[in-house]
């Protein structure tokens, strides 16, 4: 009996933990990918974001990393947007906090400038 107790415990508590799943998603532009993690579930104000980027299976070091979610104007509502720089963690990943006014379908531009070479912007959406 104590281990179908277990059992059932067991079930309840990793049930209870995929509906405060944490936020993760992937990013590409040709052949620059981007991890994006949260350890919070996106919400309704300020929101911490991880980003992991690789380009041509390299991890980006030493860029400025900058972030505009923005989500534009609809009927009866003014476009929203905000907009930061990140701070490096190192080895490639950087970590921004964006502020998201209301859910729905937020743009994301991530716009990443090496100390050498070329600019560029990987586009993707948050949805909540």
């Amino acid at each position: 009996m104590k281990t179908l107790s277990k059992i059932l415990l067991a079930l309840l508590l990793g049930a209870s933990l995929l509906q405060a799943a944490a936020f993760t998603k992937d990013a590409k532009y040709r052949t620059t990918k981007i991890h994006i993690t949260s350890e919070k579930p996106v919400t309704t104000g300020s929101n911490t974001f991880v980003f992991t980027i690789k380009k041509d299976g390299k991890l980006i070091k030493d860029s400025v990393v900058s972030l505009k979610a923005f989500m534009p104007a609809m009927p009866g509502m003014p476009a929203m947007e905000s907009k930061t720089t990140t701070k490096s963690l190192g080895n490639g990943v950087y970590e921004g906090t964006l502020n998201m006014a209301m859910s729905g379908t937020w743009q994301l531009y991530i716009y990443i400038a090496p100390k050498t070479g070329k600019k560029s912007r990987v586009k993707t959406t948050i949805n909540f």
